[in-house]
C-alpha cells in the first residue's frame, strides 16, 4: 500500500477534493467553537490524559477487575488474542442461536478484524445499521472516516445509491427524504434480527458496565429488539470508574463534531430476561503497542476523529489513501506497529504541523509519535533511491568544498537546462510546484561582498 500513490488517485478529481478538504474543516472549525464553550477544556484534556495513563500502566488489574463485575453483571465475558479468534468467538455464538441475518451498529473493532467479509463466507447476512456505514456497504467498501463514515460521497451519489439499492425516486437528494427511505428499510431488518452487534466507547472497570455512544440510536434499536447483544472491545477503552465517564463524554462528541453530547449514551450493566449479553475482550495487537515505550500513547485513543478533521494531508487525501481501518495521523501510528512493511508510507503522510496533538482530546503526542515511526521505518527498510540519496547529501554537506562544487554545478544546472528536463518524471517534488527564481549571487557571494 502507497499513500502518495493512491492520493494522488483521489487529487485526480480536484473539485471532490476541494469540497473534502472544506467539509472536514467545517467540522474542525465546529469543534474550536464548541470547545471554546468549556472554560475548563484544557483542565477536562489534562485529567482524560491522566487517566489513560493510569489505565495504561494497570492495565491487566483494570481488565480483571472489569471481567470479574461483567460477570456478576451476568454478561458471557470472552477473550481474543487477534482478529481471527475474534470472528471465530461471534461465529460460534450465532451458530449456538441458529442465526443467518444480523445488525450492526457502527464499530471501529469490528471493521478492523474485518468481521462483515468473514461472516459472509459463512452465509450469514450482516446489515450494518448507521446510516453511513450502511451506505458504504451498499458500495462494498470500507468507511473513509472512523466518525463519519461516508464523508467522502456528496448527497447526489447518495441519492444515486439509493436509487439502485432502495428504489427511491431517481435524482432526489433532500436529505430529509434518504434518511426516511433508509429508516423503513432499516426498520425490516431491525425486527427481524435474533443477534445484535456493537462495538464498546467505554467499559467501566468499577461497575462491569459498558457504554455505546451514537447519534442515530440504531445500537439501542438493535439491541433492545433482539434476544442476543454481542458487544466487541479493545481492551483499551477500559475506564476505572464511572465518574470518569463525565470526563470522556464531555471531550468525546466536542472533538469529533462538535456537538456538546451525543444523543444517545447508553448504559449496558446486565441483560434483560431471557436475553445474553456477551463481551468480547480483543487484544489484537494492542499489548505489542503497549510494550512499545516510544507509541503507547496511542492507546489513549478515544476515537474520536479530531486528528483528521484538522490533518491537512488527511483532508486533501481522504480516508482510503491510507489503506488501514483507522485512517489520518492516529491510524499512521496505530497501522505500522501491525504491519510494518504495508504501512511503512503512513508516518511519512504528514507535515509534522502537531495540529492532530493540539485538537486531541486526550493529549496525544501523535506528531512526535509520527516521527519516531519515520526513524524506526528507515531503520528497518533496505537500502533504496531515497536513502542513498540522503547519503550522498550527508556526504556532501560535510565537507565544504565538496558543497561548493556541487552548489556551483546545480546552479549552473538550473539556470540552463530547459524545463523539459527539470521538470522530468525523475522531480516528484515539481509535479505541483514551481522552483523559486534563482537568486543572482549566492549567500557566501553576498556575505563577502557585504560584511564590512
Amino acid at each position: 500500500m502507497n499513500h502518495p500513490t493512491k492520493a494522488a488517485e483521489f487529487l485526480s478529481d480536484g473539485a471532490n477534493a476541494k469540497w473534502h478538504d472544506e467539509t472536514l474543516w467545517f467540522v474542525r472549525d465546529k469543534r474550536d467553537s464548541s470547545s471554546k464553550t468549556v472554560p475548563e477544556w484544557e483542565e477536562l484534556r489534562d485529567l482524560a490524559s491522566r487517566i489513560k495513563d493510569n489505565v495504561l500502566d494497570y492495565l491487566d488489574t483494570y481488565l480483571l477487575e472489569f471481567e470479574k463485575n461483567a460477570k456478576a453483571n451476568n454478561f458471557h465475558v470472552h477473550w481474543a488474542k487477534n482478529a481471527d479468534e475474534h470472528n471465530q468467538i461471534v461465529l460460534g455464538i450465532l451458530k449456538k442461536h441458529q442465526c443467518k441475518a444480523i445488525v450492526k451498529s457502527k464499530s471501529i473493532l469490528t471493521e478492523e478484524c474485518h468481521l462483515n467479509p468473514f461472516l459472509e463466507k459463512h452465509g450469514i447476512e450482516v446489515v450494518d445499521t448507521d446510516l453511513g456505514e450502511r451506505i458504504v456497504q451498499f458500495l462494498n467498501q470500507p468507511p473513509s472516516h472512523i466518525v463519519m463514515p461516508a464523508i467522502h460521497l456528496k448527497k447526489m451519489a447518495i441519492s444515486d445509491i439509493f436509487h439502485e439499492k432502495l428504489q427511491t425516486e431517481k435524482g432526489n437528494d433532500d436529505p430529509y427524504y434518504l434518511t426516511q427511505a433508509a429508516r423503513n428499510h432499516l426498520r425490516e431488518k431491525f425486527l427481524a434480527a435474533k443477534v445484535a452487534i456493537t462495538g464498546v466507547n467505554f467499559g467501566v472497570a468499577e461497575t462491569g458496565e459498558f457504554v455505546v455512544c451514537t447519534n442515530e440510536g440504531n445500537a439501542d434499536m438493535g439491541v433492545h429488539l433482539a434476544d442476543v447483544h454481542i458487544a466487541s472491545m479493545g481492551i483499551e477503552k477500559i475506564i476505572p470508574k464511572r465518574g470518569h465517564l463525565g470526563v470522556f463524554l464531555r471531550l468525546l462528541a466536542r472533538s469529533a463534531t462538535g456537538q456538546s453530547i451525543t444523543n444517545y449514551n447508553s448504559h449496558f450493566r446486565s441483560p434483560s430476561a431471557g436475553k445474553e449479553m456477551h463481551l468480547i475482550l480483543v487484544d489484537n495487537g494492542r499489548t505489542e503497542q503497549l510494550a512499545r515505550e516510544k507509541f503507547r500513547n496511542s492507546l489513549k485513543c478515544i476515537r474520536c476523529g479530531a486528528c483528521m478533521n484538522t490533518c491537512p494531508i488527511y483532508r486533501r487525501s481522504g480516508g482510503f489513501s491510507y489503506g488501514s481501518t483507522v485512517p489520518g495521523p492516529i491510524g499512521s501510528i496505530l497501522s505500522p506497529g501491525l504491519d510494518l512493511q504495508k504501512h511503512s508510507s503512513l508516518p511519512f503522510a504528514s507535515t509534522l504541523c502537531g495540529s492532530c496533538s493540539d485538537v486531541c482530546p486526550v493529549k496525544i503526542n501523535i506528531h512526535e509519535q509520527l516521527y519516531e515511526w519515520r526513524q524506526e521505518i528507515t531503520k528497518a527498510q533496505a537500502a533504496n533511491a531515497k536513502s542513498i540519496s540522503m547519503k550522498i547529501a550527508n556526504g556532501i554537506f560535510a565537507v565544504p568544498f565538496a558543497y561548493k562544487i556541487s552548489a556551483g554545478m546545480m546552479r549552473g544546472a538550473l539556470k540552463f537546462l530547459p524545463d523539459s528536463i527539470t521538470y522530468s518524471g525523475l522531480n516528484t517534488w515539481g509535479k505541483q510546484r514551481d522552483l523559486p527564481e534563482l537568486p543572482k549571487e549566492t549567500f557566501k557571494q553576498w556575505y563577502k561582498k557585504n560584511r564590512s
